[in-house]
């Protein structure tokens, strides 16, 4: 495995992230630990989750499959890199959340980290992240209530998620001008092939204030891990975001393009659609959430994985970026 510093921090963290999203809903408890396992066993060492994940009745029940295995050794706790988000209503599904009981006022995130704490089975958080933007509090008050977590030692650092590059300018201005935390070091924002706006805004601003970037989705929901080859070979059909694009002529000939050059270079492309987020300026590295041990070595594969220039280039053609920034939003 390869290291990277997160952001502008001291903290190494693997290339790979382990996203346990699917840790519930998709993977049991015994087949997830073992994920987890052989993940660490392969130098993963940043595990990610989100106190919502479990999703509908079972929110939270991904944080304590983590909390469990914790439990199972102190070397699993001392070798894993913890981040975790909060933002959501962790109530029932479809009930609206009573006042105070998700965003990021200082109440909510005094609840929400103490929650996910217990989950966890951990006495701190590492990388404690805002899932999403909050309108309505301002970042003095999200900062008073970081500093005060931090100088109890419940989280260490503070990440975003889904932040647009203003939000993280701003975050990080004013959690400057208040000398206490040393703000925002990393941001999760969706980004892929396929995906390419966060170029414009989000990753220079991460890349302008030192933080390490993210991101998730990298195969865009599968749509760039073979899912025409799969289709045709009668395996797991397109869902979701994959099937809406596919839907589309244009972009279904986009991706068998981009599928017959990988299958030309004898390439998978789920394992090349990461090892291209790997060669991009500011990526700390993708987050990969595996519903088996099948797919986790895929992803181990991608990082020792090296594109030659042909084929970068060939990507770019085939899933153009929207050039660098400011030029992209004015000629």
């Amino acid at each position: 495995m390869k290291y990277t510093q997160l952001g502008r921090t001291g903290l190494k963290v693997s290339r790979l992230v382990l996203g346990t999203m699917n840790f519930g809903p998709q993977t049991n408890e015994a087949d997830s630990h073992a994920i987890m396992d052989a993940a660490l066993d392969a130098g993963i060492n940043y595990f990610d989750t989100a106190n919502v994940y479990g999703w509908g009745e079972n929110k939270g029940r991904t944080e304590e499959i983590i909390g469990n295995w914790f439990a199972k050794s102190p070397d699993h706790r001392d070798k894993t890199v913890l981040a975790t988000k909060m933002y959501g209503n962790m109530g029932a599904e479809g009930v609206p959340a009573w006042p105070n009981h998700d965003k990021l006022s200082a109440l909510n995130i005094r609840r929400a980290v103490d929650a996910s704490l217990k989950r966890l089975q951990t006495d701190y958080i590492d990388v404690y992240q805002f899932h999403h933007v909050d309108r309505d509090t301002p970042f003095e008050e999200i900062w008073q209530a970081i500093d005060t977590l931090i100088q109890q030692g419940k989280i260490l650092y503070v990440g975003s998620s889904n932040f647009p590059g203003y939000k993280i300018a701003q975050a990080n201005e004013i959690a400057a001008r208040r000398g206490g935390t040393i703000g925002l070091v990393s941001e999760q924002c969706l980004y892929n092939l396929a995906e390419r706006r966060a170029e414009m805004e989000v990753i220079p601003a991460a890349q302008e204030y030192g933080l390490g970037v993210i991101p998730w989705s990298p195969l865009q929901g599968g749509l760039l891990g073979g899912v025409i080859k799969k289709e045709i070979s009668g395996g797991r059909r397109a869902s979701g975001r994959a099937a809406d694009t596919l839907a589309n002529p244009t972009s279904r000939a986009q991706i068998q393009a981009y599928e017959d050059l990988l299958d030309k270079h004898g390439l998978e492309p789920g394992e090349a659609a990461l090892a291209w987020l790997l060669t991009r300026p500011g990526i700390t590295g993708p987050i990969v959430g595996p519903r088996t041990a099948e797919q986790l070595d895929s992803a181990l594969r991608a990082v020792e994985l090296e594109l030659s220039e042909e084929i970068l280039t060939s990507l770019d053609e085939i899933f153009p970026g929207p050039g660098p920034s400011p030029e992209a939003f004015a000629w």
